[in-house]
């Protein structure tokens, strides 16, 4: 019999068996690979576009270079046109001229509100909405706020306009799919995609930093616009990027909803923010001064002055108080309590947790405004008496001071010192009349004409109270003695001077 059909089935079999280990490796193979990105967000664009709008604005300035020279462009150069809308009023004798510059934005309501940043319209002159399906209107202010960069904005359309809603920017998460939509470089409506790849970023942008950053390409143009998450909802307005050139090398932020969603609400009911309003300064935790006052760790913010007239009426909190919990919530550093409490209702009652003498109290403070607030505090801040020294004239140098302390001079604060320095009648203390170079006190910036308050969270009203306080915290292991130090116009701030 022959063996053929034998040796056929062999190969046969060896070849399914082949086929079959192959695809069991291919198998293996596509499960030990990371997942995919996200399919195509064609679908999800298409169903927003149409709430995403360019922002044209116009300003008319005057210019202050009246011999500007003009570049000098070949005739019928492709880039003519540019260079002449660049230049154009320019070197004419500091006549008046248009400048215009682009943003984006997005509706949020379809009776025509839309939210952008609000350094792209911050000074027009006139604001053009165009819409994509090529539709121009023209937009009124409704409200700005700096301190969030935002702005609403209001156009009157025909019929109902396309609008997107906020989502919940909390529920983000590093390393989730966002999509930008936006105007960069004025070229139009453009998407691009990419991932959260940090949240809370403090780049010291305003009081109340906490980006979103993604590396999904946001370029000049795209300020103002949506940040959208996979489910179409807005979870952050794109407002800056970091980059040396001015275009993204994939670092750029959102305002995240969480803080944008009350700001805007505000806006549109008030054409203005109304935030809580606690009525203190602070400053933040150090770990200095978290050994000077005998905390594990820092944390929370340092309160180094009440403002007057505002909501603290009976004492409830004082300088030199540490505040670690506002109406609920942990307070890590200083942002956290100004978010905290700029997001608070104006007249709300809260709990407030402070660490004082070193115990844990809990105080109940009534919340004031904000935007009142800045105007007290300014005022408070004003040279309340205009004596002080004559120019070139050293102040108080005739009169004698103590022996050195921590690198620095000091002396009663008496009538002649007072007018000397210029130090308003409400600050009282140790005055400092003058500060050793690279010693302790001048290595923390105090200098003539402070006055110190307050040494190791006690009063302090000559020179020799400083230096038997100063001597009491080093027997008693002390390393930096904590120091509250009144300016001039008696705006309080604490530093940490080193003893060793």
């Amino acid at each position: 019999m022959s063996k053929r059909p034998e040796i056929f089935r062999g190969i046969v079999l060896g070849a399914a068996m082949a086929l079959l280990f192959s695809n069991t490796a291919l198998a293996e193979t596509a499960t030990s690979l990371p997942p995919a990105g996200p399919p195509s967000v064609a679908e999800l664009a298409e169903g927003l576009l149409d709430a995403v709008v360019n922002i044209s604005i116009s300003q008319n300035v005057k210019s202050d270079d009246d011999n500007a020279p003009m570049p000098q462009v070949p005739e019928g150069s492709p880039h003519q046109e540019f260079f002449d809308e660049f230049f154009r009023g320019q070197g004419e004798g500091g006549r008046p001229r248009t400048v215009n510059s682009l943003g984006s934005g997005f509706v949020i309501d379809p009776t025509g509100y839309i939210v952008t940043n609000n350094h792209v319209i911050q000074d027009a002159d006139d604001i053009e909405i165009n819409f994509s399906d090529g539709t121009k209107l023209k937009a009124k202010l409704v409200g700005t706020d700096t301190k969030t960069d935002l702005a609403v904005l209001k156009v009157e359309p025909k019929k109902p306009l396309k609008a997107v809603s906020f989502g919940d920017s909390r529920r983000i998460r590093i390393g989730d799919w966002v999509m930008v939509v936006g105007n960069p470089f004025g070229l139009g409506v453009s998407v691009s995609v990419g991932v959260v790849s940090a949240r809370g970023r403090n780049i010291n942008a305003g009081p109340y930093d906490s980006f979103i950053q993604t590396d999904a390409a946001i370029n000049r143009g795209n300020s103002g616009g949506p940040l959208f998450n996979m489910k179409g909802e807005v979870i952050g307005i794109n407002t800056a990027i970091l980059s040396q050139t001015g275009m993204s090398v994939g670092i750029g932020f959102a305002v995240p909803t969480e803080l944008a969603v009350n700001v805007v609400n505000q806006l549109k009911e008030f054409g203005e923010t109304r935030r809580g309003w606690l009525g203190v300064r602070i400053q933040p935790v150090t770990d200095d001064i978290a050994e000077s006052l005998k905390m594990e760790m820092p944390r929370g913010a340092l309160v180094s002055g009440i403002i007057e007239g505002g909501p603290i009426t009976k004492g409830e909190i004082k300088p030199g108080d540490v505040i670690i919990r506002f109406d609920g919530m942990d307070v890590a550093e200083i942002r956290d309590l100004m978010r905290a409490v700029g997001e608070s209702p104006v007249g709300k009652a809260v709990d407030v947790v402070i660490i004082r003498d070193g115990t844990e109290q809990t105080v109940r403070v009534t919340l004031g405004r904000l935007e009142d607030g800045e105007h007290l505090a300014a005022r408070q801040t004003e040279q309340p008496n205009g004596e002080g020294a004559k120019p070139g004239e050293p102040p108080a140098a005739q009169l004698p001071a103590s022996d050195t302390v921590l690198g620095m001079k000091l002396a009663v604060l008496d009538a002649d010192r007072r007018k000397s320095f210029g130090i308003a009648e409400a600050v009282k203390g140790v005055v400092v009349t003058e500060v050793q170079p690279n010693s302790p006190a001048a290595e923390r910036r105090l200098e003539a004409g402070d006055v110190i308050v307050e040494v190791g969270q006690e009063a302090m009203t000559t020179p020799e109270d400083i230096t038997a306080r100063v001597e009491e915290l080093k027997a008693d292991g002390r390393r930096n003695a904590l120091l509250m130090i009144a300016s001039k116009t008696g705006e309080l701030r604490f530093v940490t001077v080193r003893m060793e």
